[in-house]
């Protein structure tokens, strides 16, 4: 069934799949918006009666009840008789409007804001002009006298002028000045009191070769808040104005993507001496594990973008495959520049010359391997690049070859003993050469197996060890996966946030708070779960006693990504199938963790649901098949 999908950034409306649907009576709609203004909360029918009615009439009781039916039908049109309603739903001395949160346009807006702050400039502006196109005219405009909107028109009002200015920002530091002066011309007219609008409009002129238009603008800016306000304008504003005024050259735009090294490198490049761009790849790897990982990775796409400038698939490939740094967690940080990474590898591949050394290649093809991880199947190109490696007898390319392998191990859950064996392998060869970084993911990879082995006291010894070279090679992020591997498996202190490591730090800590209350038979919690959430959100449906929302929520479920949180993620889903008793995911559970029937899931060194086995006994008997260990 098509998603409902509701509109209050205009007027109020919504559509199910290409449908709109039709709200015949206004009361209907104010309804819909005061609900949606309770964020999900409980409105009580008396709070209703107050906000629809200025003197109640004797049956408004009965008339809110009408109301509320009328739009139940409404919003929920293939709702089939005495089946509780999804949507609008009663709780306690009133009523709560549960869409989805992807459903209500000023929520995805919200969300958009928020996750732009943490984006590269050009993903964050692609989000924020997506979700300024969401406005098609003042929110609740037809409701803009009633009480319960005007708060609400207020707060959206500066949500969304928040947004123009942060995309204004955005594409300032993108060097687009003339978009921000046909983006904020409007927007200093509508919100006059706002000095930043002011400020970012009247440097977009300036950066636009419009000198005397900026310091008109800051010029009126100055007389409209003194005239409105009663206010001088900030030091900020004053600032700008002199610099302007003086052509100040901090003022002008400078491509923060680009690093000075990579543009110096560029220059002598273009002069033949290409050896200079290479440099930059011998840099960003020991930044990349000495803690700087999201500058390193910016730094290192910028690098192959201008590599590829050069017309020379072998300089392109060694940019490329140059970046040897290995990968411990199987979820890629920026999945968008994983996967342009890929894409450049595999036309370098295909430019290489005939004579092309096997060194790039296998570099390459191992880059695509790890590059894809999660998202999905190049275990041919890894095993490729490990049989180069090992023919060439290579010890730092079989490492990163073998770590590209790792990352491409979780096509189906109960592999653990496999990547115990890799990781083991990866160790000696790293002693032996004495590749302290690779020795180091190594080690992770055996104590990641180790904890789905159920073999803790190893595992252990594994994490002090990986401490100990963190601590002498100055790897901090390696102490982050200790730091989980103790909190989770051994009750140690509250791990360090990692925040150079987005794995760690969206999902993950909520992820964790939810599987420990599962293996304790707690309440469960909720919260923001991130790209754990589809897994996880159809048993804390079935605990809250919304089973056939679960349900829903189980028929429509993809499998979930190979990767370390496989049997997890399994795990979670064949409980809420048993709970709802629903086959069809029970049965898939089963099918995916009959693999893993003597491990644990917890591979990932991070969080645990204990033992497998006893779900999978549980799973045959919802799904009548065999139990595993047992004669059918």
């Amino acid at each position: 069934m098509s998603q409902l999908r509701i509109h209050i950034l205009g007027p109020i409306g919504a559509e199910i799949g290409a449908n709109p649907l039709r709200f015949s009576k206004a009361r209907h709609r104010e309804i819909l918006g005061i609900l949606l203004a309770a964020r999900s909360r409980t409105v009580s029918t008396g709070r209703l009666i107050e906000e629809l009615w200025e003197d109640a009439p004797a049956g408004a009781v009965g008339a809110v009840r009408t109301f509320i039916g009328e739009l139940r039908r409404i919003l929920e049109p293939e709702r089939t008789a005495r089946t509780p309603p999804a949507i609008l739903v009663t709780t306690g001395d009133g009523y709560a409007l549960k869409p989805a949160p992807t459903a209500v346009d000023l929520w995805r807006v919200e969300q958009a804001v928020a996750t732009a702050e943490g984006m590269n400039p050009e993903a964050r502006e692609s989000l924020l002009s997506a979700a300024l196109k969401e406005w098609r005219g003042d929110a609740f405009e037809e409701f803009r006298t009633r009480p319960w909107a005007q708060e609400e028109r207020a707060r959206i009002a500066e949500l969304r002028a928040g947004a123009v200015e942060q995309l204004a920002e955005t594409r300032l530091a993108l060097g687009r000045p003339n978009d921000v002066v046909a983006l904020l011309d409007g927007h200093v007219v509508e919100h006059p009191w706002r000095e930043e609008g002011w400020r970012l409009l009247a440097l977009a002129l300036y950066r636009s070769a419009r000198q005397g238009d900026a310091l008109a603008v800051l010029t009126q800016a100055r007389s409209t808040l003194l005239q409105n306000l009663g206010l001088d304008p900030s030091v900020r504003l004053t600032r700008l104005e002199r610099d302007i005024m003086s052509h100040d050259p901090a003022l002008d735009f400078v491509d923060a993507s680009e690093s000075i090294l990579v543009r110096t490198a560029a220059v002598t490049a273009r002069t033949g001496v290409q050896s200079q761009l290479e440099s930059v790849t011998v840099l960003l790897p020991l930044l990349a594990v000495s803690g700087s990982v999201q500058f390193a990775a910016e730094q290192r796409f910028s690098a192959i973008t201008a590599a590829e400038q050069f017309g020379d698939p072998e300089l392109t490939a060694r940019v490329i495959g140059g970046f040897e740094v290995p990968g411990s967690w199987t979820r890629s940080d920026d999945p968008t520049r994983s996967a342009l990474i890929v894409e450049a590898a595999l036309r370098t591949l295909a430019a290489l010359p005939l004579g092309a050394s096997d060194r790039v290649r296998a570099r390459l093809l191992a880059t695509v391997a790890m590059e894809s991880r999660g998202t999905a199947n190049r275990l041919s190109e890894a095993a490729e690049a490990e049989r180069i490696a090992r023919r060439l007898g290579d010890a730092t390319l079989l490492c990163f070859a073998l770590s590209a392998r790792y990352l491409q191990s979780f096509e189906t859950a109960g592999q653990a003993r496999s990547r115990e064996t890799l990781g083991a392998e990866i160790i000696a060869l790293a002693v032996a050469a004495e590749l302290s970084t690779f020795e180091i993911e190594g080690r992770l990879i055996r104590m990641q197996a180790l904890c789905a082995l159920d073999n803790i006291s190893a595992a252990a010894k594994e994490a002090d060890r990986i401490d100990a070279l963190a601590a002498r090679f100055a790897r901090p992020l390696a102490s982050v996966f200790t730091g989980w591997f103790r909190w989770s498996f051994t009750a140690g202190p509250p791990p360090p946030e990692g925040e150079e490591m987005p794995g760690f730090t969206v999902g993950l800590p909520e992820l964790a708070r939810l599987t420990s209350a599962v293996h304790a038979g707690t309440e469960l919690p909720d919260g923001q779960l991130g790209p754990y959430e589809p897994w996880a959100r159809p048993l804390l449906l079935a605990r809250k006693g919304r089973h056939e929302e679960a349900m829903s929520a189980l028929d429509l479920l993809a499998d979930p990504p190979q990767d370390l949180l496989l049997e997890v993620a399994w795990f979670l889903i064949g409980l809420a199938a048993i709970e709802t008793g629903h086959l069809e995911a029970g049965q898939r559970s089963y099918d995916a963790l009959l693999p893993a029937a003597k491990e644990c899931a917890g591979g990932s060194g991070a969080v645990s649901l204990g033992a497998i086995s006893p779900i999978l006994a549980k799973l045959a008997q919802l799904c009548a098949v065999p139990c595993p260990g047992r004669k059918a």
